[in-house]
């Protein structure tokens, strides 16, 4: 079976640092997988040159079976990726529901002339509220952003991120900032997600809820590829446990 994403021998240098040192690893479809490592492991780079911000000196990624090579941002959403980013930004100017419906729109604002033409918005909003209803905001669909606390907007990427109708969800830090009882919460919702088969990589410095969610976990440390594999055997390990902790 082709993985939903592989991940293979990817480097990435600025300048004299090597951020990225052949990195490799596979997501099978269906999967839920815990994505973490100490501060400077790599882990945002590594996102970013999934997500094609950042582009490598080697290596190669590839979304079921495609290679992302030389593709967009905007290319590599369309075929299948979608990112919720650990800093939230929505739309002020518009609701909840808005900045959802918007996001449920892409098909249409693939071509500018045929979003010109699309004024009936009723089956995006539909979608939108749908949504909403899956991450518990529907009762504040009608709400400005700027008027919710950090755990609702946090939900809100998340729905935004699945409005583009993702074969992989990539998480970036969605429990950072949030309460442990906010967190537990969100962590739920991820979990639900993946048991209605949405494949997710979950990059995450809280690994109690990690590990309480994800089967598996992929560790990175110093910008290499440490450890893959079932999370209470993974973090158990003496060179994962150095890896947080220290040698000594």
């Amino acid at each position: 079976m082709t993985p939903v994403l592989e991940v293979k021998d990817v480097t990435v240098r600025f300048g004299g640092v090597i951020a990225v040192d052949k990195a490799s690893v596979s997501i099978e479809a269906g999967e839920l997988i815990g994505f973490v490592g100490p501060n400077g492991a790599g882990k945002t780079t590594l996102m970013r040159v999934i997500t094609g911000i950042v582009k490598p000196q080697q290596g190669s990624v590839t979304l079921e079976g495609k290679d992302l090579t030389g593709l967009s941002i905007n290319q590599r959403v369309r075929a299948g990726l979608a990112l919720a980013q650990q800093i939230v930004q929505p739309l002020r100017g518009m609701t909840v529901l808005n900045n959802v419906a918007l996001a449920c729109g892409t098909a249409k604002t693939a071509n500018p002339f045929k979003a010109i033409k699309s004024f009936d918005k009723r089956a995006e909003r539909a979608t939108a509220l749908a949504l909403l209803t899956r991450v518990g905001l529907q009762d504040v669909a009608d709400n400005e952003p700027s008027k919710l606390p950090l755990g609702y907007l946090k939900r809100l990427e998340v729905a935004r991120a699945l409005a583009l109708k993702p074969r992989l969800l990539l998480l970036d830090e969605p429990l950072a900032g949030l309460n442990q009882s906010e967190a537990s919460s969100l962590a739920d919702l991820i979990k639900t997600l993946n048991h209605d088969g949405l494949s997710i990589l979950l990059i995450e410095h809280n690994l109690r809820e990690v590990m309480r969610v994800c089967p598996k976990v992929y560790v990175q440390d110093l910008g290499k590829s440490l450890a893959f594999g079932e999370a209470k055997k993974i973090m158990s390990r003496p060179d994962v446990i150095a890896a947080y902790l220290g040698k000594g």
